[in-house]
Protein backbone atom coordinates (compact mmCIF):
# COMPACT_ATOMS: atom_id res chain seq x y z
CA UNK A 1 0.00 0.00 0.00
CA UNK A 2 1.61 3.21 -1.19
CA UNK A 3 2.17 6.05 1.25
CA UNK A 4 2.46 9.60 -0.06
CA UNK A 5 4.12 11.91 2.48
CA UNK A 6 3.05 15.54 2.67
CA UNK A 7 5.98 17.91 2.05
CA UNK A 8 5.69 19.16 5.65
CA UNK A 9 6.16 15.61 6.97
CA UNK A 10 3.38 15.70 9.57
CA UNK A 11 0.73 14.19 7.27
CA UNK A 12 0.61 11.37 4.73
CA UNK A 13 -1.85 9.70 2.39
CA UNK A 14 -2.15 5.93 2.46
CA UNK A 15 -3.67 4.44 -0.70
CA UNK A 16 -5.27 1.02 -0.63
CA UNK A 17 -7.87 -0.97 -2.50
CA UNK A 18 -10.82 -2.34 -0.52
CA UNK A 19 -11.92 -5.48 -2.36
CA UNK A 20 -15.22 -5.91 -0.51
CA UNK A 21 -16.19 -2.35 -1.50
CA UNK A 22 -14.73 -2.39 -5.03
CA UNK A 23 -13.23 0.98 -4.16
CA UNK A 24 -9.96 2.82 -3.76
CA UNK A 25 -9.46 4.31 -0.31
CA UNK A 26 -7.22 7.27 0.34
CA UNK A 27 -6.58 7.86 4.02
CA UNK A 28 -5.29 11.18 5.33
CA UNK A 29 -3.10 10.27 8.27
CA UNK A 30 -1.57 12.35 11.02
CA UNK A 31 1.77 10.56 11.05
CA UNK A 32 3.06 11.37 14.54
CA UNK A 33 -0.15 10.31 16.25
CA UNK A 34 -0.75 7.33 13.93
CA UNK A 35 -4.30 8.52 13.39
CA UNK A 36 -6.46 8.54 10.28
CA UNK A 37 -8.28 11.87 10.01
CA UNK A 38 -10.21 11.43 6.77
CA UNK A 39 -10.93 8.69 4.26
CA UNK A 40 -11.93 9.20 0.66
CA UNK A 41 -13.73 6.23 -0.89
CA UNK A 42 -13.62 6.08 -4.70
CA UNK A 43 -15.70 3.22 -6.15
CA UNK A 44 -14.24 2.08 -9.46
CA UNK A 45 -16.60 -0.73 -10.47
CA UNK A 46 -20.13 0.60 -10.15
CA UNK A 47 -21.04 3.82 -11.97
CA UNK A 48 -24.07 4.27 -9.71
CA UNK A 49 -21.89 4.67 -6.59
CA UNK A 50 -20.42 8.11 -6.01
CA UNK A 51 -17.13 8.88 -4.25
CA UNK A 52 -17.50 9.86 -0.61
CA UNK A 53 -15.40 11.55 2.05
CA UNK A 54 -15.58 10.49 5.72
CA UNK A 55 -14.00 12.21 8.72
CA UNK A 56 -12.99 10.68 12.04
CA UNK A 57 -15.44 12.03 14.58
CA UNK A 58 -14.66 9.48 17.31
CA UNK A 59 -11.31 10.88 18.41
CA UNK A 60 -10.40 14.28 19.76
CA UNK A 61 -10.90 17.25 17.43
CA UNK A 62 -7.96 17.93 15.09
CA UNK A 63 -7.60 21.05 12.97
CA UNK A 64 -6.37 20.17 9.48
CA UNK A 65 -4.46 23.01 7.81
CA UNK A 66 -6.04 24.24 4.57
CA UNK A 67 -2.95 23.45 2.46
CA UNK A 68 -2.99 19.85 3.75
CA UNK A 69 -6.70 19.47 3.02
CA UNK A 70 -6.23 20.93 -0.47
CA UNK A 71 -3.26 18.58 -1.06
CA UNK A 72 -5.39 15.62 0.07
CA UNK A 73 -8.40 16.57 -2.07
CA UNK A 74 -6.14 17.07 -5.13
CA UNK A 75 -4.97 13.47 -4.72
CA UNK A 76 -8.57 12.32 -4.28
CA UNK A 77 -9.61 14.24 -7.40
CA UNK A 78 -6.82 12.58 -9.40
CA UNK A 79 -7.91 9.14 -8.17
CA UNK A 80 -11.49 9.89 -9.17
CA UNK A 81 -10.33 11.07 -12.58
CA UNK A 82 -8.15 8.04 -13.29
CA UNK A 83 -10.24 5.24 -11.79
CA UNK A 84 -13.64 6.53 -12.93
CA UNK A 85 -12.81 8.11 -16.30
CA UNK A 86 -14.62 5.32 -18.13
CA UNK A 87 -17.84 6.30 -16.38
CA UNK A 88 -17.93 9.52 -18.41
CA UNK A 89 -18.23 7.65 -21.70
CA UNK A 90 -21.52 7.32 -23.58
CA UNK A 91 -24.07 5.24 -21.62
CA UNK A 92 -23.80 2.25 -23.98
CA UNK A 93 -20.00 2.19 -23.56
CA UNK A 94 -20.27 2.58 -19.78
CA UNK A 95 -22.63 -0.40 -19.74
CA UNK A 96 -20.24 -2.47 -21.90
CA UNK A 97 -17.18 -1.60 -19.78
CA UNK A 98 -19.06 -2.25 -16.54
CA UNK A 99 -20.28 -5.65 -17.72
CA UNK A 100 -16.80 -6.66 -18.91
CA UNK A 101 -15.17 -5.51 -15.66
CA UNK A 102 -17.74 -7.45 -13.64
CA UNK A 103 -17.39 -10.63 -15.69
CA UNK A 104 -13.62 -10.67 -16.23
CA UNK A 105 -12.43 -8.66 -13.19
CA UNK A 106 -10.21 -6.44 -15.35
CA UNK A 107 -8.14 -9.20 -16.99
CA UNK A 108 -8.66 -11.31 -20.07
CA UNK A 109 -6.33 -13.61 -21.99
CA UNK A 110 -5.95 -13.49 -25.79
CA UNK A 111 -7.94 -16.67 -26.35
CA UNK A 112 -10.95 -15.44 -24.39
CA UNK A 113 -10.72 -11.99 -25.98
CA UNK A 114 -10.72 -13.57 -29.43
CA UNK A 115 -13.86 -15.48 -28.47
CA UNK A 116 -15.80 -12.39 -27.32
CA UNK A 117 -14.52 -9.88 -29.93
CA UNK A 118 -17.23 -10.48 -32.55
CA UNK A 119 -20.01 -9.80 -30.07
CA UNK A 120 -18.15 -6.85 -28.59
CA UNK A 121 -17.59 -5.34 -32.03
CA UNK A 122 -21.30 -5.71 -32.79
CA UNK A 123 -22.26 -4.14 -29.46
CA UNK A 124 -19.94 -1.11 -29.42
CA UNK A 125 -18.65 -0.77 -32.97
CA UNK A 126 -15.13 -0.87 -34.33
CA UNK A 127 -14.40 2.80 -33.59
CA UNK A 128 -15.17 2.45 -29.86
CA UNK A 129 -13.59 -0.98 -29.41
CA UNK A 130 -10.12 0.33 -28.37
CA UNK A 131 -11.69 2.61 -25.75
CA UNK A 132 -13.77 -0.21 -24.28
CA UNK A 133 -10.76 -2.58 -24.21
CA UNK A 134 -8.60 0.07 -22.53
CA UNK A 135 -11.07 0.76 -19.74
CA UNK A 136 -12.25 -2.82 -19.26
CA UNK A 137 -8.87 -4.59 -19.42
CA UNK A 138 -6.10 -1.99 -19.67
CA UNK A 139 -5.43 -3.16 -23.23
CA UNK A 140 -4.79 -0.66 -25.99
CA UNK A 141 -6.26 -2.89 -28.68
CA UNK A 142 -6.47 -6.38 -30.09
CA UNK A 143 -2.79 -6.86 -30.96
CA UNK A 144 -1.71 -10.42 -30.44
CA UNK A 145 -5.25 -11.69 -30.94
CA UNK A 146 -5.91 -13.79 -34.04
Amino acid sequence: MPVIPHPGGEYAITVLYALPDDAWCLELDLVGRQRTLAIAIVPDEDPAREPTLCFDSAGPHVDIPWDVMRWFTEHVEEEIRTSRAWMRLRPDLVRAVHELRQEYLGAIDDEELERILPGLRAAVGEADLPTVLEFAFGRSGTEGVG
